[in-house]
């Protein structure tokens, strides 16, 4: 479908091409530089056209990061004249606007102007500069790391998830094993752990685990968190909520915790696989309030044959809560995920107007956004984004969508982090997906995660 020959550039482009509902069934690319110029020749279905853009180029990081711009740039006014769409991000593909944001503004320039040549829309410019505004006195490139520990079990498999966790009841047997390597692993990052911004305990569902199990988890965290951390835990779905698990999460100076019913329709939860109502929705909210905790809620827009009219009253009844933090999906089918089998993930005409019913809700009752990330085949191209209340931002959100800092990552599928040159750039380690096989290499991964961060004997 696409020939091009600047092969670094093929991906990206075609990242372009999905976009677009309609697409051609040719395009042909050639691309050359001279004297400073970049020169970029698309053919597409027969029909011929020519871009020149001038750039600054100092090294092949630079000339490499210009010609993806004004490629993607120039095949994306292609598209959207051919086929009269336009994209809430226009040319943009990348998951981290706000990061390229931040990177325009270190080098002294208004990353305004890229996003309006980019063709970014000027509602999606003005959440970028809010976010950046609420991110002030979080936002640090100076000091510190972030820890988290991965719980790959959940009640049920939901229709739209792609991770690596299955139901409990098929795995339980691999439970025991799974806690004794994380505790190893654990013991074994306390030299990485001395100066912690966050901890989070994150899945699949950790509140999943027994109050047995859960607390081998705190236990084992908690000679690496020292006083004034922030410790989050995903609790998850509101069905696996008891006092006993709220109060051992308090014991352990658990400070946030993250409630995700995704939805407030019955209806919708059944068709995603949940096995809980609405109602135990606010049963989890009743039982977590009395603890203190700063309590984050997500919902998903976009999900199975849900309207608007329903997802801006889920939006609405989330508001009720109470909730600090309050984060909006917009679905994202990618493979493993059972959805992806049923419908297109850009074919959802209804995900614009529920993001923007939720910007609306969500500004007028007082919260502010304060991280976004993008995701590849996401509805309607739009993006996540988590909105706190003043004061309530979570810090570890902050540091790894913006990637300023370490992220030292345990268990299952955990992908470890270090930043150099304050995010110029970034290498990962990433731990073995599989259970058997995470369990079977936990040593290897320990040997080889203490050489990552440079502190291996």
């Amino acid at each position: 479908m696409l020939t091009t020959d600047c092969k670094f550039l093929e991906n990206e482009l075609m990242d372009v091409v999905r976009m677009f509902k309609n697409r051609p069934t040719s395009i042909l690319h050639s691309f050359r530089f001279s004297d400073g110029v970049f020169y970029n020749d698309f053919t597409v279905e027969g029909e011929v056209y020519a871009f020149k853009d001038e750039g600054q180029v100092c090294d092949e990081i630079i000339y490499k990061r210009l010609e993806r711009r004004f490629a993607k740039l120039a095949l994306y006014r292609i598209l959207s004249e051919k086929y009269g769409e336009k994209m809430p991000w226009g040319a943009l593909t990348g998951i981290r606007p706000t990061k390229l944001a931040y990177t325009e503004l270190q080098s002294g320039k208004d990353f305004r102007e890229l996003f309006e040549k980019m063709q970014v829309s000027k509602e999606n410019i003005r959440l970028v500069e809010d976010i950046l505004k609420a991110q002030e006195g979080i936002y640090s490139k100076a000091f510190g790391a972030d820890l988290f520990v991965s719980i790959p079990f959940c009640p049920t498999k939901c229709a739209y998830c792609s991770f690596i966790t299955a139901p409990i009841e098929k795995t339980q047997h691999f439970l025991d094993g799974y806690l004794q390597c994380l505790e190893k692993e654990l013991a074994s990052v306390q030299p990485l752990c001395g100066s912690l911004r966050s901890a989070y305990i994150g899945g699949g569902t950790p509140f999943v685990l027994n109050e047995t199990d859960l607390e081998r988890v705190l236990k084992a965290t908690a000679p690496l968190i020292k006083g004034g951390v922030e410790y989050t835990v995903e609790a998850g779905r509101p069905d696996v909520f008891t006092d006993g698990k709220l109060q051992m999460l308090k014991d352990y100076g658990v400070t946030r915790i993250c409630i995700n019913p995704q939805t407030f329709s019955n209806e919708t939860l059944e068709k995603i696989g949940r096995k809980h109502t609405v109602e135990d929705i606010y049963r989890a909210f009743e039982l977590s309030e009395k603890y203190g905790f700063i309590i984050n809620l997500d919902l998903i827009a976009g999900l199975t044959d849900e309207r608007t009219e329903t997802f801006i009253d889920g939006v609405k009844k989330a508001v009720q809560t109470g909730a600090d933090n309050i984060t909006v999906h917009c679905l994202s089918l990618k493979s493993g995920a059972k959805m992806k089998e049923e419908l297109s993930y850009i074919e959802n005409d209804f995900v614009a107007d529920m993001v923007a019913a939720s910007r609306e809700i969500l500004s007028s009752a007082g919260y502010q956004p304060y991280y976004m990330y993008r995701q590849k085949y996401q509805a309607g191209n739009h993006e996540n984004v988590g909105w706190t209340k003043a004061g309530k931002a979570c810090v570890y959100n902050v540091d790894v969508m913006e990637e300023t800092t370490d992220n030292i990552a345990v268990g299952a599928n955990a992908v470890s982090k270090r930043v150099f040159s304050g995010g110029a750039r970034i290498e990962r380690f990433a731990s073995q997906k599989d259970l058997r096989t995470y369990m079977e290499k936990v040593d290897e991964t320990i040997e080889n995660r203490l050489k990552f961060f440079g502190k291996s004997e």
